[in-house]
């Protein structure tokens, strides 16, 4: 069974653009972990336009009320992020290279360039016992240094699949990922994913049981306009089982 992180973001989205605490994001993060959601995750950003600082620290106090479930906090690793993340000590902290200006994640770490700078903050999470996550295009030869640069699992940057599902040339796309997957086990690490999953395209990703967790907010989020959270939530916890 693959497990569901919930990302609220888009939730926090909605609270923001009115000044109101509603939607409530504790509230949405504890309906959706009582429907058996294993997780919750949310990416702050530096301008807080969607999840906040603030929310860190209160769904970190919901969590402790959930035995079992995490708490993931996403994010590009500057100075405020790690000082909230080191101080919320999370159960997983998944780095990503984000441009602070950017509107969504969109490529992966360039390890290469970046593992001097990764090596030391990574070291700095699970000191705390933080579980660390590298957010990775589906390249197998980057698996290895991942994983030698101290890194506990990758999480698959997935809007190739998700663009190329049921198209021309999905079939060598889903190899791709499948590839790097594998390659990810067989380096010592966990596999997890996201970035444009949905109900249509999530089940076939997962169904050769490499991935742990799927990470999925915005299209969760659009999906229940038609069929409601509730019926969301546990439509996807169908599928992954």
């Amino acid at each position: 069974m693959t497990h569901l992180s919930v990302n609220l973001n888009k939730i926090g989205l909605l609270r923001n653009s009115r000044g109101r605490n509603y939607p409530n994001m504790v509230e949405m993060a504890e309906r959706t972990l009582q429907l058996g959601a294993f997780g919750i995750t949310i990416h702050p950003r530096p301008d807080q336009r969607h999840a906040t600082y603030q929310d860190a620290h209160d769904l970190k106090d919901l969590l402790k009320r959930f035995p079992g479930a995490e708490l993931n906090i996403e994010g590009f690793p500057d100075a405020q992020f790690l000082d909230v993340v080191l101080e919320v000590e999370p159960d997983q902290c998944t780095l990503v290279p984000d441009d602070p200006n950017q509107l969504t994640s969109d490529h992966g770490w360039n390890l290469a360039r970046d593992q001097d700078a990764l090596r030391p903050v990574i070291a700095k999470l699970k000191a705390k016992g933080i579980r660390v996550v590298l957010f990775m295009d589906p390249d197998v030869e980057n698996m290895v240094l991942a994983k030698d640069i101290g890194a506990d699992r990758v999480e698959l940057y997935t809007e190739a699949y998700a663009n190329t599902y049921g198209k021309d040339g999905f079939s060598d796309v889903l190899a791709t990922y499948q590839a790097a997957a594998q390659a990810a086990l067989d380096a010592g690490l966990g596999v997890n994913a996201g970035h444009d999953l949905d109900l249509n395209n999530v089940q076939t990703l997962c169904e050769q049981g490499k991935i742990t967790e799927v990470s999925i907010g915005h299209a969760l989020t659009a999906e229940a306009l038609d069929l409601g959270w509730d019926n969301v939530v546990k439509a996807y916890l169908a599928k992954l089982s």
